[in-house]
């Protein structure tokens, strides 16, 4: 009885087209070939608008450099915590960037405190800078349509009088004279007669703050109702004037509880008047961005404006719902960074779907950009750009051309070298050095890597490489010429004899280059990524091309022909 044959992971057929390929001189040719297709198929696919094969660096094609720092005013913040919020600005960062679609950024933090991120390529800087620095805190608020009353508007008025004083009031009111030159004259705005109407009443009953708050109405006579219950309308130019007075703490104290005023982000015309509206809304959120899994924009059709989808957890939308269904009727506002983008009406239970509206006049690359913020997530703390510079491409240039006579010099260097000392297989080795060149761009754009300066140093490097193993080959020939072999035999032994020596210089500076990648960052990533990519090139083009260059050289000539190294 027969026991069965273990199974082949290769079937004789392939081993035998394998061993046939590499052996066999027109196999090595066709092999070549094959390679040298796909790499020039590579670089000519990856070929961007701009008419670069390789995708380019801050350094050689201009961009943004910034420094950011987390905000902490008070000061209360340990070291650990400013560590810890650093480092999930980063992460935070680092996801919004990969998504806004900027090639190889360096995102590095400096210390506990500060971040460095080096966008290349950018051409919209503010825009750029929005993504990075935008906070994106989403917040679903309701809006109370009954707590902001006559009573509670009377209540700011006098906590604004008892703060700023009648004289201090009144002067504001007197100042729409010079309104403009300072930042005082905008601060309150009234027509003369009114100004002096109001300066008489506060004069009148300079000894009770609730009348000169009821002659002078400082905050309640700036607005107006809007068509939403539980939102005022403000004329744009007295914005000003109502946002100092609700920064005021006395003011903040004296509104009602679980009361919070926000503004809104669009402005309304009425008549020739433009407006914001100002909403009353709960001051705690009962849901919030945290809940967030997908975001997307389009484009409303039906109302042509720009909208934001998103989408919430599964149990965001348990949520969401039971609160929906409490509050049909009622309107929903939908905060973010602490402005209300809308406010619709409750009118059925919600699920875990909904949408925000940016507005008919929001272009969708807006929308397209907030979608982004908000799938990245939040920031956990503001942060400000403490350092921004910029890289021209014009500088840019001048790095590439530096490289490129650089790079011209010591090839051509290498070139006469070569030929010069070891002439016939001097220029076979040039031939399999091109070969190197090629290969080494089409991996680079295969695995769309970018090219920077450092970048350009590791192929310099391992250009050298590739000329050191083939030194280590000719080498090794000449010993064999010289101990009276065969020129065939002589080529055989000293790529073998020459083999392990090349493997080993190899393997250790590819280890290394892999250790640089895995824990370098920036520019030291860059330097990892191509030299690792001209080492595999160098082997193939010292040890498969040169070789393949000799057989054909040596096809058709007696074994005892001498050769020229």
């Amino acid at each position: 009885m027969f026991e069965p044959a273990p199974p082949r992971l290769i079937s004789p057929n392939f081993a035998q087209l394998t061993r046939r390929m590499f052996k066999t001189l027109r196999g090595r040719i066709v092999t070549i070939v094959v390679i040298v297709a796909i790499a020039a198929w590579q670089l000519i696919a990856h070929r961007n608008n701009t008419g670069d094969w390789l995708k380019l660096g801050l350094d050689l094609q201009g961009g943004m450099h910034l420094v950011l720092e987390v905000d902490d005013p008070q000061g209360t913040m340990t070291s650990d915590a400013r560590a810890d919020m650093i480092a999930r600005v980063e992460m935070i960062v680092r996801t919004r960037i990969d998504e806004f679609g900027v090639a190889e950024p360096l995102i590095q933090r400096v210390g506990s405190e500060r971040m460095i991120v080096e966008l290349a390529g950018v051409s919209d800087e503010e825009q750029a800078k929005g993504i990075v620095t935008r906070n994106a805190f989403l917040e679903f608020k309701l809006v109370q349509q009954s707590a902001m009353d006559e009573t509670a508007l009377r209540r700011v008025d006098r906590a604004i009088v008892a703060a700023l004083g009648v004289d201090s009031i009144r002067a504001m009111g007197r100042a729409v004279e010079d309104r403009g030159e300072t930042v005082e004259d905008i601060l309150f705005r009234r027509d003369s007669t009114a100004a002096d109407s109001a300066a008489a009443a506060a004069t009148a009953a300079a000894d009770s703050a609730q009348a000169a708050a009821d002659a002078l109405r400082p905050f309640s006579s700036l607005l107006g109702y809007g068509d939403i219950p539980g939102t005022f309308m403000v004329d744009v130019e007295d914005v000003p004037a109502a946002q100092h007075f609700l920064g005021l703490p006395e003011v903040q104290r004296s509104l009602p509880r679980d009361v919070s005023l926000q503004w809104g982000t669009d402005l309304v015309p009425r008549g020739v008047r433009n407006y914001q509206a100002l909403y009353t809304l709960t001051a705690d959120a009962f849901l919030t961005g945290d809940q967030l899994e997908n975001a997307s924009a389009q484009r409303d059709p039906q109302f042509n404006q720009s909208i934001v989808n998103f989408e919430l957890s599964r149990e965001g939308g348990r949520e969401f719902s039971r609160f929906s269904a409490a509050n049909v009727g009622n309107y929903l506002a939908i905060v973010l960074d602490g402005e209300v983008m809308s406010a619709p009406v409750i009118r059925d239970r919600i699920g875990a779907r909904g949408q925000i509206e940016m507005g008919q006049g929001t272009p969708l690359e807006v929308a397209r950009d907030l979608a982004l913020v908000l799938r990245a997530g939040a920031l956990p703390a503001r942060i400000s750009i403490i350092e921004e510079r910029t890289v021209g491409p014009s500088l840019g240039q001048d790095s590439i051309d530096a490289g490129v006579i650089a790079g011209v010099v010591g090839t051509l260097a290498v070139v006469i070298l070569m030929i010069g000392y070891y002439r016939l297989a001097g220029v076979l080795a040039v031939g399999a050095l091109a070969f190197y060149v090629l290969l080494i761009l089409g991996g680079m754009a295969a695995i769309d890597a970018t090219l920077t300066l450092p970048g350009i140093a590791g192929i310099i490097l391992s250009i050298g490489m590739a000329v050191d193993a083939n030194v280590l080959i000719f080498e090794r020939i000449r010993e064999e010429l010289h101990a009276g072999r065969a020129t065939r035999t002589a080529v055989d032994e000293g790529f073998a004899n020459a083999l392990s020596a090349i493997v080993d210089s190899n393997i250790t500076t590819l280890i290394t280059g892999l250790v640089l990648f895995q824990f370098g960052t920036g520019p030291v990533r860059g330097f990892a990524v191509t030299m690792s990519i001209g080492i595999l090139a160098s082997f193939v083009s010292a040890i498969f091309v040169t070789k393949t260059l000799f057989l054909v050289y040596l096809q058709g000539k007696r074994a005892s022909d001498p050769i020229s190294i």
